[in-house]
């Protein structure tokens, strides 16, 4: 697990929780120990499936926000319509501002939300999408930790939804996965993000039953 500030606040703390190796109560413990030494005052995690919510439900947390599950295999995948590029350091600045107006302020990202998405796996895609004079319009964030596929972050300023933008920037995170023999890809959104829903779903994603939350508690 990793942790630190939640976008940006000295008083919020941010409990990341990695892809491969599950949490522990004994993890859990030691890490609201060292949060309260450090001087925070609550704490919120990173999206978590049922068994790994279970320690934090132990430790006193509770769902602060709840999230849809889906996957995809792979198999068919939609063409891309718009090229992508590299993403930079230089274009962080434009990247963050297009991401708060994508996202509600709760999930919108900061630098170090930034970076722990980049960092979140061993592999990692970063692409944009750039019009008038190589201005962002749209960002993914992709990982691979061993044979899984994570959509990490998909991101369409309002402006430019509905051009088909964001289903090429999803097709070209499943086709990089599929390059790097990835067998699946997951993917998660809001459960009132009917946009984005719609998108994946016109992808080839199937939603799971079961589905991920965001836990909180204070401390």
């Amino acid at each position: 697990m990793r942790l630190g500030p939640w976008r940006g606040r000295d008083d919020v703390a941010h409990l990341m929780v990695g892809a491969l190796q599950p949490p522990t109560s004994e993890n859990v413990a030691r890490c609201l120990g060292l949060l309260r030494r450090k001087g925070y005052r609550s704490v919120v995690t990173s999206a978590l499936g049922p068994a790994e919510s279970l320690p934090f439900v132990d430790a006193g947390f509770s769902v602060r926000e709840r999230l849809r599950l889906l996957s995809h295999d792979l198999d068919s995948i939609p063409s891309v319509r718009h090229e992508s590029r590299r993403g930079r350091v230089a274009d962080q600045a434009a990247v963050l501002a297009l991401d708060h107006r994508s996202f509600r302020l709760f999930w919108q990202f900061d630098e170090d939300g930034m970076g722990s998405a980049l960092g979140a796996t061993a592999a990692v895609r970063y692409r944009v999408v750039t019009v008038d004079g190589n201005q962002p319009v749209a960002y993914a964030i992709t990982g691979r930790a061993s044979r899984q596929g994570y959509l990490q972050r998909i991101a369409v300023d309002p402006g430019h939804q509905g051009l088909g933008i964001g289903r090429s920037i999803v097709a070209d995170a499943l086709r990089w996965l599929r390059r790097h023999r990835a067998t699946g890809a997951l993917v998660n959104t809001q459960c009132d993000n009917a946009p984005a829903l719609a998108l994946y779903q016109s992808c080839g994603f199937s939603e799971l039953p079961t589905g991920l939350c965001v836990m909180g508690r204070s401390l």
